[in-house]
């Protein structure tokens, strides 16, 4: 593979370590500005590259923010057995410690937010991303349920998808919420009480919501 400054051939470990030292610049970057003010030329001038050379590793500035979060989801779980997000009832904890480690990156929580809203229109670049990963996590939250309600000797309630989707689609509310205003909604605590009210709900189901009401 051509190096991004021409001549010579770049070895696969040379080039994913380039593509590593990027990633990270781009986290620092995006972190830092968001994935608007963020540059590809800022990231540029830490790795010591070109406009051009960053280019050359991932082709548009979309890409890259693609790749970022891909990276960001790969790093929450390198210390994980099995480089995964745990299987069972420990995936509901492992989804609160992330929302409370995204309260100390917003940069990344905003370039989340904002790919996945664009990602609902025609041919986006970020469509196939994200449709993939929410149908992943709603099967892997599902399986967490059932887990945890064979474990507790209750019968899989048919509110299991439902409640699937909810987790991801509150986790993702809050953090818009978060990041419209950091001082009315604390991200972690918001995020496990949505969590903690939704797991409890599947497993003692309340009143229906129109008793209250009479």
């Amino acid at each position: 593979m051509p190096g991004s400054h021409g001549g010579g051939v770049r070895s696969r470990p040379e080039t994913e370590r380039k593509r590593t030292e990027i990633l990270k610049a781009a986290i620092e970057t995006f972190g830092a500005k968001g994935s608007t003010n963020g540059t590809l030329a800022d990231i540029a001038e830490q790795v010591g590259m070109t406009h051009a050379g960053v280019l050359h590793h991932f082709g548009s500035k979309q890409n890259l923010l693609l790749e970022v979060l891909s990276y960001r989801d790969a790093s929450d779980v390198e210390d994980l057995d099995e480089k995964h997000i745990p299987d069972g009832p420990a995936l509901f904890l492992h989804l609160v410690r992330t929302a409370f480690a995204n309260a100390h990156r917003p940069g990344i929580v905003q370039v989340y937010t904002v790919l996945s809203a664009e990602s609902v229109t025609d041919d986006h670049p970020a469509r196939e991303f994200f449709e993939k990963r929410y149908a992943t996590l709603r099967r892997e939250v599902a399986d967490a349920f059932r887990v945890l309600c064979a474990r507790a000797g209750v019968k899989e309630p048919a509110t299991v998808a439902a409640a699937s989707a909810s987790i991801l689609a509150v986790m993702d509310g809050i953090q818009l919420q978060w990041l419209l205003d950091q001082s009315a909604v604390e991200l972690g605590e918001a995020s496990e009480f949505a969590i903690r009210a939704i797991v409890n709900g599947v497993l003692h189901p309340g009143p229906e919501l129109g008793s209250y009401a009479d």
